[in-house]
């Protein structure tokens, strides 16, 4: 993998794991999370650049999907868990 690529890859991750982090519900926060990292983990092997370039689309269309979820849970009040 090129530096380029691997630095895109790597800022996409914490962009992620940042708006994953923002979520109001600490069940939906700790799914989020988690699902991240098991995509990332799952993937960490990719050399193909075409597949990294498809993996790279589809992190950031799933980037796009945790914001708008983060979003939409803002606007609706939660009750706090026990464990927030």
């Amino acid at each position: 993998m090129a530096a380029s690529t691997r630095s895109q890859v790597l800022s996409l991750y914490r962009m992620m794991l940042k708006e994953s982090g923002r979520f109001p519900s600490y069940n939906y926060r700790s799914y989020a999370l988690r699902r991240v990292r098991d995509a990332f983990r799952a993937n960490r092997k990719v050399e193909d650049p075409k597949s990294v370039e498809r993996l790279m689309e589809e992190g950031r269309q799933a980037l796009a999907l945790i914001q708008r979820q983060v979003s939409i849970g803002k606007m609706y009040g939660v009750q706090k868990t026990v464990v927030e």
